[in-house]
């Protein structure tokens, strides 16, 4: 492991972090000036609420460019993804024990973690219990909400 300000992600993690920086410092950061331009031209600014929207969204954009450009700053890409033990960018197929049900979900880092796309931070219960093992082996996760048990049934 890195230190802890490292940022994991996937080549289509960065490649979308790239995405949406590219997007907030040509496309958005431009039109907020604009925006920023038209509502002075209104006059008084002092009850003026479009330029005090436009002046809250450039604070926004400004804040959101410089945190990608930290994550950029430390990121490392996750590769060599092993195919025998549960690692980061793994995708794992699990059976809850108790119910018989089959999930899978790919284990990215945390800035790339989506519940409704089944990618989970690397530093969630699930994933913690998870890494390290192989296919067959029952893990115990220990949630917020109690302990429970997972087998491992396949590793991609």
């Amino acid at each position: 492991m890195k230190n802890k300000n490292t940022v994991y992600l996937t080549q289509e993690g960065l490649d979308s972090l790239k995405e949406e920086l590219d997007n907030l410092i040509n496309v958005r950061r431009p039109e907020n000036i604009i925006s920023i331009k038209e509502a002075r031209s209104l006059g008084d600014l002092s009850e003026n609420a479009d330029y005090d929207a436009a002046k809250d969204e450039q604070a926004q954009i400004e804040a959101r460019i410089q945190t990608i450009e930290k994550m950029l700053e430390n990121v490392s890409i996750i590769t060599d993804i092993p195919k025998d033990i549960v690692g980061l960018g793994s995708t794992v197929s699990i059976k809850y024990i108790e119910d018989d049900e089959v999930d899978e979900y790919k284990i990215v880092g945390s800035q790339e973690a989506d519940p409704f796309e089944s990618k989970i931070s690397n530093e969630s219960p699930i994933a913690q219990a998870l890494l390290n093992h192989k296919v067959g082996e029952v893990v115990t996760v220990e949630s917020p909400n109690g302990t429970y048990d997972v087998e491992i049934v396949e590793i991609n």
